[in-house]
């Protein structure tokens, strides 16, 4: 029994130390798998497009194979680059009306004062002076148009990617079946593919579709409202939807942030938090549980935990790619004997 102890005890520290190197391999190579990652998901939704091609009666009769995935990835190309655009000339935009609206913060920031009653004290004074009169809002915005344009040349490394990775999927299926020389090993590896392929294909299609519609719901809001750049607010909170649990209070605070600015009225502002809120409370609490379902399995703990560690190691990067990448571990796990527990505790309700 003695024995058992100190082999258990040597499994868990040479773990743990696994663990760590690759936790480090992972932090130091980040700029090297972020885009690799990243471009395996976009082809999952680039097949799921093309899938979705073949589904047509007329058009996906004669359709090729490889043209449908041609005319996916046009159409993921013209997306990407259309949100580039978009978001680009949006902060040029707002970079241009940066004086503006810092006064504009300043008249409302004011008036939550003098309905609170503090104008006329030290304290607000001290704030007014020393604080927002240090604030550059110019530069501060000039360092997000820096951020994205570095992110729009990673666009560009992971259209390459995808290129070729949709070039090596023709040759992929006869690769596993050369994997081994037992039928047995083989048909498990395909099996385990096939069923990461589903319910990550799945995910993506479904989560896609409703930052969609939660998108659109939220640019008729921001725009009914009169609210500035409302088609780019619409794209940010679409792609901050794929962020679990951090995404959705982003998505309100971020534009109602910004409808500060922008009016000076705060029954307006306040206005546009709820109309926001109450958008963001109907998608994630109806309609994203009703077409989401159980599509991955995973406990809310173990989202919310995978989500602090991929952040941690690859920034905002991460958090977008924490859920995904969590859910290919489990799926992982779940086929393999001595990795199957691990697979029940990240599951939801310990079933795989």
């Amino acid at each position: 029994m003695h024995s058992d102890m100190n082999e258990r005890f040597r499994t868990a520290v040479y773990g743990t130390v696994f663990a760590l190197c690759i936790g480090w391999v992972l932090y130091v190579g980040k700029g090297i798998f972020v885009p690799i990652v990243f471009s395996v998901l976009v082809v999952y939704v680039i097949v799921g497009l093309a899938r979705f091609l073949f589904r047509f009666p007329v058009v996906g009769r004669h359709l090729p194979r490889n043209l449908a995935y041609v005319l996916s990835a046009l159409a993921i190309a013209w997306g990407l680059a259309a949100i580039a655009s978009l978001v680009a000339n949006s902060l040029g935009n707002i970079t241009a009306l940066a004086p503006q609206y810092a006064a504009s913060l300043l008249n409302t920031i004011q008036e939550v004062a003098a309905r609170l009653g503090i104008e006329s004290t030290p304290t607000w004074e001290t704030l007014r002076r020393d604080v927002l009169a240090q604030i550059n809002t110019q530069r501060l915005i000039g360092s997000t148009v820096i951020s994205v344009t570095s992110i729009v040349s990673s666009l560009v490394v992971v259209l390459l990617y995808v290129a070729f990775l949709l070039l090596e999927q023709r040759g992929f299926a006869a690769k596993v079946a050369n994997i081994s020389s037992t039928p047995q090993r083989v048909a498990h590896a395909q099996k385990i593919i096939e069923h990461i392929n589903a319910r990550i294909g799945t995910y993506l299609a479904l989560k896609t579709a409703v930052s969609v519609i939660l998108g659109l719901l939220s640019w008729a809001i921001l725009a009914f409202l009169g609210v500035e750049f409302a088609a780019f607010w619409a794209v940010l909170i679409g792609l901050l939807n794929f962020v679990p649990y951090l995404g959705s209070v982003l998505s309100v605070v971020l534009p109602v942030a910004f409808a500060t600015m922008q009016f000076a009225d705060l029954n307006k502002v306040l206005v546009i938090l709820l109309a926001l809120s109450s958008a963001q409370f109907v998608i994630g609490f109806f309609l994203d549980p009703y077409l989401m379902g159980n599509s991955l399995n995973l406990s809310p703990f173990v989202i919310l935990v995978s989500l602090a560690v991929w952040s941690a190691l690859w920034g905002i990067a991460g958090a977008f790619l924490a859920v995904p990448i969590t859910a290919c571990m489990a799926l992982v796990f779940a086929e393999f004997d001595g990795t199957r527990p691990i697979a029940i505790l990240l599951s939801r309700d310990g079933t795989i």
